[in-house]
């Protein structure tokens, strides 16, 4: 197997577990896994980050799906243009 090959699975594989991670977090935190107090400052605060997380971990999954790869888009665009001079 080739080099790039591994790394590609690694990165997918990582990918796919930090989507989990996200999304297990926003359930943790909106079942209020952590047993904050039920003060209405930390009620707000918590179900804000469970939203942020669920958000995010959405967005990360969607990224997953689609391919979408900030550093590699990143590489390819700095290697087409050291093509094109």
């Amino acid at each position: 197997m080739n080099g790039s090959v591994i790394f590609r699975i690694v990165r997918m594989i990582f990918g796919v577990l930090m989507v989990v991670v996200y999304i297990g977090m926003a359930i943790a935190i909106a079942c209020n896994y952590f047993d904050w107090s039920n003060v209405p400052v930390w009620k707000i605060a918590r179900w804000c980050l469970a939203i942020v997380f669920f958000a995010y971990g959405i967005y990360r999954a969607y990224r997953q799906i689609k391919g979408i790869d900030y550093y590699r888009l990143d590489r390819f665009k700095k290697e087409e243009d050291e093509t094109k001079a």
